[in-house]
C-alpha cells in the first residue's frame, strides 16, 4: 500500500483515510469519528496523562467519560506495546535470539518509554472495564514469548502471562561473578 503522508499537527494520515470508526459512547454500535473528533480525543488523552504525571485525577475535566478514557488509554498502550513486541519477535526469530528475553525487553522498554501511561493502567487494572483487556495483554505476551500455545486454556494462558509480567517488573539481579565475567569477556 502506497502511503502519502500529510502531516497535520503531528499526526500523519494516509491518502484515502478520511474517517475512523469508533464505538459510540452509549456502547450501541459503531459511529464514525471524523478527524476533528479524533484530535479532540487525542488531546483529551494527552491532557489526562499530563494530569496524572502531576499527581492529579486523570479523568478530571475530560471530555471523555471515565470508562471511555480508560479504554482509550489502554488502546494507546496496546498500540505501543504490540509494535515493539512484534518487532522483537521478528528479530528474535531471524537472529536466533531467545524469544522470552526479547519479549521481556520489548515490554520493559515500552513501560520505560511510557511510565505514566503504564502506571495508570496498573493502577486501574482491576477495574471491570480494563480487566478483560489486561487479561488479553497477558495472553498475548505469553503467546509471543512462546510460553503458551493456541490450544491452551484461556485462563492458563492469562496466568502464565501474569507470571511473565511479574518477572518483568522485578529488577534483574545479576550474579557478581557473571557481571565480572561480562566486563572481562565482552562475548560472555
Amino acid at each position: 500500500m502506497l502511503a502519502v503522508f500529510d502531516h497535520t499537527d503531528g499526526m500523519s494520515k494516509t491518502v484515502g483515510m478520511t474517517e475512523i470508526t469508533a464505538t459510540s459512547r452509549t456502547g450501541r454500535g459503531n459511529t464514525t469519528m471524523g478527524w476533528h473528533d479524533f484530535y479532540q480525543r487525542r488531546d483529551a488523552l494527552n491532557a489526562a496523562l499530563a494530569r496524572a504525571a502531576e499527581g492529579l485525577p486523570f479523568e478530571q475535566d475530560s471530555s471523555l467519560g471515565r470508562d471511555e478514557l480508560l479504554l482509550a488509554l489502554h488502546h494507546r498502550w496496546s498500540q505501543r506495546l504490540s509494535g515493539r513486541v512484534e518487532l522483537a519477535v521478528h528479530e528474535a526469530e531471524t537472529q536466533d535470539h531467545d524469544l522470552v528475553d526479547a519479549v521481556g525487553v520489548a515490554w520493559r522498554e515500552t513501560a520505560a518509554a511510557n511510565p505514566v501511561l503504564r502506571d495508570l493502567i496498573d493502577t486501574h487494572a482491576a477495574d471491570p472495564v480494563l480487566r478483560p483487556l489486561v487479561a488479553a495483554e497477558q495472553r498475548m505476551l505469553a503467546s509471543a514469548a512462546g510460553l503458551t500455545e493456541p490450544g491452551d486454556d484461556i485462563r492458563e494462558r492469562a496466568a502464565i502471562g501474569a507470571a511473565f509480567l511479574a518477572l518483568q517488573r522485578k529488577e534483574p539481579r545479576r550474579n557478581p561473578v557473571e557481571r565480572l565475567l561480562r566486563m572481562l569477556v565482552p562475548s560472555a
